[in-house]
C-alpha cells in the first residue's frame, strides 16, 4: 500500500506483511516484486489500486487524465508484469484485478475512469491466453458501488459550467447509491472466492 504507516487493521493479522507500494512508481514496483518473491512463494497478486475521477472530459486537466490512467490501468499492467516471471517459474499463480461495473457499462462524466476499467477488462482477456500456457490465471472482479469514500465530489473532480446540470444529477445519484452499496467485507469475500 502507498502508506503502510497509516494501516491499523491489517497489521493486527497473523502472517500479514505490509510493504510500501505506489503503483505509479515503476522502480518501486520492481523492488517490491523482487523483495517479496525472494522471501515468499507468491500464489496470488491482487491489483486493487485505483480511484474515481468523475468529471466532464472538457474540465479535466492533462495531469488528471494521465494520473487516472497511470493508476487505474498502467499500475495493474506494471504490477502484473513484475510478478509474471515468478509465476512462470512456479508454473502456477493467479492475478486478480478490480475493475468495475464501469468496465462493462458506460456512464456520463466517467470517461477516463471507464477507459481505464474497460482497458483492464480487455487487457486481462488478452493476457489469459499468454498466461494460460504457463498455468497462470487472470481474473477480474467488477463490483458495483462499494461503501467507501472512493466516489464523490471530494475526490479528483473538476467542474465545467456547461455540464453543471448533469454533474448535479449524477453526484446526487452517487450519494444515494452509497447508501445501499456493498461493504468492503463483501468485496473481500469475492476476492477470496476468485483466488481459491
Amino acid at each position: 500500500m502507498r502508506t503502510p504507516e497509516k494501516e491499523t487493521e491489517l497489521t493486527q493479522l497473523d502472517n500479514v506483511s505490509i510493504v510500501a507500494l505506489d503503483v505509479t512508481n515503476q522502480q518501486q514496483i520492481k523492488e517490491v516484486a523482487a523483495k517479496v518473491t525472494s522471501e515468499h512463494s507468491v500464489d496470488v497478486v491482487f491489483n486493487n489500486a485505483g480511484y474515481g475521477l468523475m468529471s466532464s472530459l472538457e474540465a479535466m486537466s492533462d495531469e488528471q487524465i494521465t494520473r487516472q490512467l497511470d493508476t487505474n490501468l498502467l499500475g495493474v499492467i506494471r504490477v502484473t508484469k513484475a510478478f509474471i516471471p515468478h509465476f512462470r517459474e512456479k508454473k502456477s499463480g493467479m492475478f486478480i484485478a478490480t475493475t468495475s461495473i464501469g468496465g462493462s457499462l458506460a456512464f456520463p462524466l466517467h470517461s477516463m475512469y471507464q477507459v481505464a476499467k474497460f482497458g483492464v477488462e480487455g487487457w486481462s482477456e488478452a493476457m489469459s491466453f499468454e498466461l494460460g500456457m504457463y498455468n497462470i490465471g487472470i481474473k477480474t472482479i467488477g463490483p458495483g458501488a462499494i461503501s467507501t469514500d472512493f466516489a464523490g465530489r471530494s475526490l479528483d473532480t473538476s467542474s465545467h459550467p456547461a455540464y453543471k446540470s448533469i454533474e448535479d444529477k449524477l453526484f446526487g445519484i452517487v450519494d444515494s447509491m452509497m447508501d445501499s452499496a456493498s461493504t468492503p467485507e463483501a468485496m473481500a469475500e469475492l476476492v477470496y472466492e476468485a483466488a481459491t
